[in-house]
């Protein structure tokens, strides 16, 4: 596979694998649309986007952002569906890159039981996956901060609080949530409710080794995929995929990353 010779390719030129100050090398998976509308390419398809177009996923080791995969899908097929055996794939690349811990990171369209399990029975695989808060309601969280005096004053109007749990049944893990009430927006205009939101990530970090605000920061930088994405579609031109076959399409995703890999391994 391509995907394995781009693999090789690092091994063979020795290319660095820089970890996080914490330790582990960060893995980041995301599916990105690329807008092929106004084209009856087979496989194009409504994305979440809100257009027309495919919804490849991609794989990026380190904070070089060594792509090990980018896997061309349909563009309506959600994030979650098949990952489990695209990560099976990834996972060996990154491993033989690398004899550092692993902290894959994820959105919350990965937020699933199966994840997690497969997860954790991963050696030196840790895991940050952004949570997806579902039916869950937001004043429950605002009473559990309250009952814990953990607010803080983020601006006038706005105060926020960080709140830690074990996963009661998957011993090991940990869900943070930060909670936040607006009763006015950033021009002092007073709502006539408060608005309550929750955001929060689920991880296999303990907290020894990462604190709430350290996990926060460390799902931030999972936006840096973000510029990763853009050299698809910008530098390589590949944003509208070339033939209206998908498997055909499919092998030019397929050599996008190790065309990236060799280039930035000759430069």
């Amino acid at each position: 596979m391509l995907e394995d010779a781009s693999v090789e390719f690092l091994q063979s030129v020795e290319a660095p694998v820089s970890p996080l100050a914490m330790g582990h090398v960060a893995l980041d998976m995301d599916v990105f649309p690329m807008d092929n509308s106004q084209t009856h390419k087979e496989g194009v398809s409504y994305t979440y986007k809100g257009y027309d177009g495919y919804a490849p996923i991609a794989a990026y080791l380190g904070q070089e952002g060594w792509c090990l995969g980018c896997e061309l899908r349909p563009g309506s097929q959600h994030a979650n569906n098949g990952f489990l055996d695209t990560l099976k794939r990834v996972l060996p690349r990154a491993r033989s890159l690398t004899d550092k811990p692993i902290l894959l990171r994820l959105d919350s369209a990965h937020d699933a039981r199966d994840n997690r399990d497969f997860l954790r029975e991963q050696d030196q695989i840790d895991f940050l996956i952004k949570w997806n808060p579902r039916k869950q309601d937001p004043l429950a969280w605002a009473n559990k901060a309250q009952a814990k005096e953990v607010w803080s004053l983020d601006r006038d109007g706005k105060m926020e609080a960080v709140l830690s749990e074990d996963l009661p049944d998957e011993p090991g893990l940990r869900r943070i949530v930060k909670v936040t009430v607006r009763t006015s927006d950033a021009s002092g205009q007073l709502y006539l409710e408060p608005e309550v939101s929750i955001e929060g990530w689920i991880t296999s970090l303990p907290a020894d080794v990462a604190s709430e605000q350290h996990i926060m920061a460390l799902y931030s930088d999972h936006a840096t995929s973000e510029q990763f994405h853009s050299e698809f579609k910008t530098d390589l031109d590949l944003e509208r995929l070339p033939s209206g076959k998908f498997d055909t399409n499919n092998l030019v995703m397929a050599f996008a990353p190790w065309v990236t890999t060799c280039c930035a391994g000759w430069a």
